[in-house]
């Protein structure tokens, strides 16, 4: 799945959100490392695209459960939040 990250960014940057603290975005950083360190335990390393993706939802500091949202949105999952302004991958513009 090719994601174009810079839009993807333009999108979350237009959502209605309240971004994490500084704290909060520390600990989601150290929860991001465990789970992908966890991952690669089970052989499922993540891509360089993968990498970048939660990288950009780090940066841009959005909560767990509202990148989690993206994520399905991103995917076209049926428990997606159709009303997400948040284009699904492969999706014309």
């Amino acid at each position: 799945m090719r994601i174009d990250l810079d839009t993807l960014r333009s999108e979350v940057r237009a959502l209605d959100y309240v971004r994490g603290t500084p704290a909060e975005d520390t600990m989601w950083r150290e929860d991001d490392e465990d789970a992908r360190a966890n991952l690669a335990i089970e052989g499922i390393p993540l891509t360089p695209e993968d990498d970048a993706l939660f990288e950009m939802m780090r940066d841009e500091r959005v909560p767990p459960t509202l990148a989690t949202q993206i994520l399905l949105r991103l995917l076209g999952h049926p428990d997606a939040d159709p009303a997400l302004a948040i284009t699904p991958a492969g999706a014309s513009c």
